[in-house]
């Protein structure tokens, strides 16, 4: 059985794509290189960031989740049932940025489970496998939570493949608790599953999106807790992180808001060891709904952005640290990043370097706070 991961530096888990990597991806796209050529650059690029994550002195690394579109992407790579998915599709929503102006996608029409699902493939087990072979240290996998997936079901086009929407979710489920075994039984001992979708629900036009589908807030949150402890329970042993943050994308973010109207539901229920929880800036409200988290817990306090090339000082983040510390003790949380560097292929507006930075300062301070990383 993997050993229970508490190490006091972590993050997110995305890193930007290197140029080269981007370039073979649309070479790739293109026919203009093979299957083979592609995995030799993807395999290139997983060793440098992998390096890069080692020299800033991190514990737990990932391999950038280089290898996928988006964060969320490799459910529709890897199961066949879905149509009109893209990169937009994923990215739809009002996008905000105070430096870089605001941006809205519409989400695209035809997106939709439209057959049964059937799995093609693992999401994850390449990953792993490949990250476990490059590294000694924590190996950490991240996958979508299930419900994040409750917009590709739609009355008009998916109801010949699921005429109820639970009969989605419920196979969406079993695909997640199957990839979560097969990571257990690889030797995954830290799995992160990403759930920004519930501090959406803070925002009244988010909220009444998921309420067309027919719940409450309370019992939408009430229901996806329940699937996301599902798969958690699939794989015994396994360390689980959970990551909500308030949308990430090309530098941006989709609402503004404490955690506190959501704490409750999601910290008390969630069955996961670890929360990965956005604390960056003004729009992420107070410490105080870490009143709710249980002593079980940790909290890895998202402190430092991906958003901006601004370098967090040490004396900053102590600072944070300490204050969070006053609502929920210092033995229980940890030092991350707010979200990914780039949660999809479309990275935010810092560099490598700024990126290296960002690491090595989390990796530095964990080790001043809590005398470990």
């Amino acid at each position: 059985m993997p050993a229970a991961v508490d190490a006091r530096a972590d993050h997110v888990g995305s890193l930007l794509r290197p140029a080269e990597l981007l370039a073979a991806r649309a070479d790739h796209a293109a026919g203009v290189i093979d299957d083979a050529a592609f995995k030799a650059v993807e395999d290139a690029a997983v060793r440098e960031v992998v390096a890069l994550q080692e020299e800033a002195g991190l514990e737990v690394v990932t391999d950038g989740e280089l290898r996928r579109e988006s964060f969320q992407s490799e459910l529709t790579a890897a199961v066949s049932g879905f149509e009109g998915v893209s990169l937009d599709g994923w990215l739809w929503g009002d996008w905000h940025s105070d430096e870089l102006g605001d941006k809205t996608l519409a989400r695209p029409p035809e997106m939709a489970v439209v057959r049964p699902l059937e799995r093609r493939r693992s999401l994850a087990a390449e990953e792993l496998s490949f990250l476990r072979a490059a590294t000694t240290r924590t190996a950490k996998v991240t996958l979508p939570s299930p419900t994040l997936f409750a917009n590709l079901w739609t009355p008009e086009r998916s109801r010949d493949a699921y005429p109820r929407f639970d009969d989605f979710m419920a196979d969406v489920v079993g695909v997640l608790c199957d990839e979560v075994r097969e990571l257990r039984r690889l030797g995954c001992g830290y799995v992160q599953l990403d759930a920004p979708h519930y501090p959406l629900l803070v925002d009244a036009k988010w909220r009444a999106f998921y309420e067309a589908r027919g719940w409450t807030v309370d019992r939408w949150l009430s229901y996806g807790v329940e699937l996301d402890n599902a798969v958690i329970e699939a794989a015994p042993g396994v360390t689980f992180g959970f990551h909500l943050c308030r949308g990430n994308q090309d530098s941006r973010w989709l609402v503004a808001g404490g955690y506190d109207e959501i704490a409750g539901p999601i910290f008390e229920r969630i069955a996961a060891g670890r929360l990965l929880l956005e604390y960056d800036d003004e729009r992420s409200g107070s410490f105080e709904a870490l009143r709710l988290v249980p002593d079980d817990k940790l909290v890895v306090l998202g402190l430092v952005t991906t958003k901006s090339p601004r370098l967090e000082t040490d004396e900053e983040l102590e600072r944070r640290i300490r204050e969070a510390a006053e609502v929920a003790g210092l033995e229980r949380l940890a030092l991350g990043t707010q979200c990914g560097f780039s949660t999809s292929v479309v990275g935010n507006a810092v560099t490598v370097e700024d990126e290296r930075r960002k690491l090595a300062t989390i990796a530095r301070v964990a080790e001043r706070v809590w005398g470990r990383r």
